[in-house]
């Protein structure tokens, strides 16, 4: 065991505990003990085979933000796209609408014109009618 390390870890443990203040009952965490933790570091062997699963570890970590940073991207240029045809859409629905109350305002105003014709037409009926 000449080549091999202890390592030692110290891990606090904390227990709730419920205290009386008067008459209120408060909930508060209070240090329960220290434990230590004594791991006999490994053989070298062991220690390659740890260093490549942290090594993977780390690629896997790296890919995952990659893939994060990728997706964010992607899904900002399609609301960007989506922004834009949504817009295009809401233009177009506009203009057609705006064209249709041209429409009717012409319609109206031709109607209005026919009315007024019709109207002085029948007074000139009743104006002209023997009594």
């Amino acid at each position: 065991m000449d080549n091999q390390e202890d390592i030692e870890v110290v891990r606090k443990r904390m227990k709730p505990a419920t205290v009386k203040k008067g008459d209120e009952e408060v909930d508060v965490v209070q240090e329960e003990d220290t434990e230590t933790i004594v791991a006999v570091a490994g053989s070298e062997e062991m220690e390659l085979s740890i260093a490549r699963l942290l090594e993977r570890i780390e690629r896997f970590t790296q890919q995952v933000s990659e893939l994060l940073e990728s997706g964010k991207n992607l899904f900002k240029e399609l609301s960007n796209e989506f922004e834009e045809r949504m817009i295009i859409i809401h233009k177009e629905q506009i203009e057609k609408w705006q064209e249709e109350i041209y429409e009717l305002r012409l319609v109206d105003a031709s109607n209005e014109e026919a009315n007024a014709l019709l109207h002085n037409a029948r007074f000139l009926l009743h104006q002209s009618a023997p009594m």
